[in-house]
């Protein structure tokens, strides 16, 4: 009897998932990183063989470094194996066999740290990274340590801030603007901002508020937020109000002086604007006066552009508009010095042909020895 072949026209439907992972894994990992695994097995299981770091961060609104936190966290349970090319970029990631393993151990944070050198890309390879290349001893951003510093709150410590009044009312809020109860995890994460980072109950509230808002329901997004604020030294709703300020004040007059009317600016665009503030200090004077030119030179719109012009700036210590002004002359009398201006030729057509030298003194000598003669 021949075989019988089993065909659909449907894809599958189901993820299947490890009972040793949710009966002895899951419990002891963090929310956001049970997410990345279930979603590399909905990849695996749905024949999505390729996929990126990148695309994984947009689709959960993380960060690649959570990203790349998570992968690691789960190799080091010995649930993932990451393999890596010749370069020591990550090629693939292969799914360890779970029933196998031994009971999982807690892993803290400061054993994380190696995510920070993954790159982005993973597609098919199975070549090994050198043992010694995935780890970055290098120091971390202030951000970057406030992350790996951050703390669990235990159930007492969590009743103790519950029996505050301002962080009831904190959390109640919290809650209205999220339209659903607030998880354990969130509980942590806003603590966190509340305790850790500093913040009153009212900037707490404000920053829920403010991310609202701008379309960023994610908690991640507000988290990423929070250390931005509390980086500048941010703890008050005020200072917050104030910041917002400035930055929608610098939004409007960046697409004004760049002559953009019809449309947003995107996320990369934006990310120039704090540059400029922020990195290079400079006030809003000094980048429209940057923009200007930019339409001057280049007749279109280009953030790169502008950039080069305001890190040239920055690099002749530009302060104020006079210094600007100061910079330009001196340009100026460098380029006549090197390439001077050539005298003008002001003689008529008469003059541009070869004049005769007479010595008129002479000519009425020799006259009048001839008329004596």
């Amino acid at each position: 009897m021949s075989n019988i072949t089993l065909h659909t026209d449907s894809p599958a439907t189901t993820t299947c998932v490890p009972n040793v992972f949710i009966d002895q894994y899951m419990v002891h990992a963090s929310g956001e990183f049970v997410k990345i695994y279930l979603y590399l097995l909905r990849c695996i299981n749905g024949n999505k063989s390729e996929l990126s770091i990148s695309k994984m961060a947009d689709k959960f609104e993380h960060t690649e470094k959570d990203i790349k936190r998570a992968l690691c966290y789960w190799e080091k349970l010995n649930l993932l194996r990451l393999e890596y090319d010749n370069e020591g970029d990550l090629s693939g990631i292969y799914f360890l066999d779970s029933g196998n393993m031994p009971q999982p151990q807690e892993v803290s944070a400061p054993e994380l740290v190696t995510a920070q050198r993954i790159p982005n890309t993973v597609t098919g390879s199975t070549t090994h990274m050198p043992q010694n290349a995935a780890t970055d001893n290098t120091a971390a951003p202030a951000t970057e340590e406030k992350e790996n510093a951050r703390r669990e709150y235990s159930t007492d410590e969590m009743d103790n801030f519950r029996e505050k009044e301002d962080v009831r009312t904190m959390l109640f809020v919290a809650e209205k603007y999220l339209k659903r109860p607030l998880t354990p995890t969130d509980m942590q994460m806003i603590l966190y901002w509340y305790d850790s980072l500093g913040f009153s109950a009212e900037l707490v509230e404000y920053l829920i508020e403010h991310c609202i808002v701008k379309g960023h329901p994610s908690l991640r997004y507000m988290d990423k937020v929070a250390l931005s604020w509390a980086d500048l030294k941010i703890h008050t709703a005020e200072q917050a109000k104030q910041l917002s300020t400035v930055h929608n004040q610098a939004y409007y007059a960046v697409i004004k002086s760049l002559g953009i009317s019809n449309r947003n600016l995107v996320p990369y665009e934006m990310d120039f604007i704090e540059k400029w503030m922020k990195e290079y200090g400079f006030t809003l004077d000094i980048i429209t006066e940057a923009c200007k030119r930019t339409i001057q030179a280049i007749h279109q719109p280009s953030f790169e552009y502008t950039d080069t012009i305001l890190h040239s700036w920055k690099d002749n210590k530009i302060h104020h508009l006079e210094d600007i002004a100061v910079l330009d002359a001196s340009y100026k009398d460098k380029k006549a010095k090197k390439h001077p201006t050539p005298p003008k030729n002001t003689g008529s057509k008469f003059n541009n042909f070869s004049q005769r030298n007479y010595n008129y003194d002479q000519l009425e000598r020799q006259l009048l020895n001839r008329s004596i003669q």
